[in-house]
């Protein structure tokens, strides 16, 4: 990854405990190049903490909220006691579905001759535009050649990775997609919006229900959802475009709803 690429604060990492000390344990972020991340005692749990190696160890793999972040010091200050059972399997999962999907793009670029910098410039481009790898990848398993319709790529490239995705993406879901714009001209704009996402990616669903949030281009962002049926993920969609809309409105913004080229407000 770029050593340039920081995370932003609210953020939830994977780590690798490196060292735990009296007032706190060093740990190395898994998706920033192994940029270095601190938790302070205070941030190991709820409560009173008298022995951090009570609750963390050297080589344990934990989730981890991000508070602060000063790439000036290249310090990273994280919290442990904020993340919830629910949003560290999730970001587990997540983390374990881009080593697959990177293992893939090895694949790729063994099976299409490309090199490590051509290499490099498409992943960056599968990330801006499918938010992650994985979901570049889960979309080609899904739409095959058509998912890179608005995506420059050599079309070797989209061959090997439509036939990649195929032979190790089961897929026993449908998977539909809208769009939400959503602007806030406030001073504390950006920090609204993350709540509006977040509020759309937090809403009620069932466990086989996954929502996936990502920027496409201001001020649009996409809402996927993966469900065992249309009828749920349509509802879910709705839902959570809803969500986003209504807490950006509240908060001094706006928001809209796009769905099969048509603007709804939601």
């Amino acid at each position: 990854m770029d050593e340039n690429i920081w995370p932003e604060s609210g953020d939830f990492v994977v780590c690798t405990v490196k060292s735990v000390t009296d007032f706190g344990a060093y740990t190395t972020l898994e998706e920033f190049d192994g940029k270095e991340g601190f938790i302070h005692i205070s941030e190991i749990k709820a409560g009173w903490v008298k022995y951090v190696r009570d609750h963390v160890r050297e080589g344990q793999k934990v989730v981890c909220k991000v508070l602060n972040v000063d790439p000036s010091r290249r310090h990273i200050d994280l919290s442990l006691k904020d993340v919830n059972e629910h949003q560290k399997r999730a970001k587990i999962q997540d983390w374990k579905n881009e080593q697959k999907a990177f293992k893939w793009l090895q694949f790729v670029s063994e099976e299409t001759g490309t090199g490590e910098e051509e290499m490099d410039k498409l992943k960056l481009k599968l990330l801006e535009s499918f938010g992650s790898l994985y979901s570049a990848f889960e979309e080609a398993a899904i739409n095959s050649e058509d998912a890179f319709n608005e995506v420059k790529m050599k079309k070797k490239l989209v061959s090997s990775i439509v036939s990649v995705a195929q032979s190790n993406i089961k897929l026993p879901f449908v998977d539909i997609a809208g769009f939400v714009d959503l602007n806030c001209f406030l001073p504390d704009g950006i920090e609204i919006i993350k709540q509006a996402l977040g509020a759309g990616n937090d809403v009620e669903k069932d466990d086989d229900v996954r929502v996936e949030i990502s920027y496409t281009g201001a001020p649009r962002y996409r809402i996927k959802v993966i469900a065992p049926d249309y009828k749920k993920a349509e509802a879910v969609l709705k839902k959570s475009a809803t969500a986003a809309i209504s807490t950006i409105e509240k908060l001094g913004g706006k928001g809209e709803f796009h769905r099969h080229n048509d603007t709804v407000k939601a």
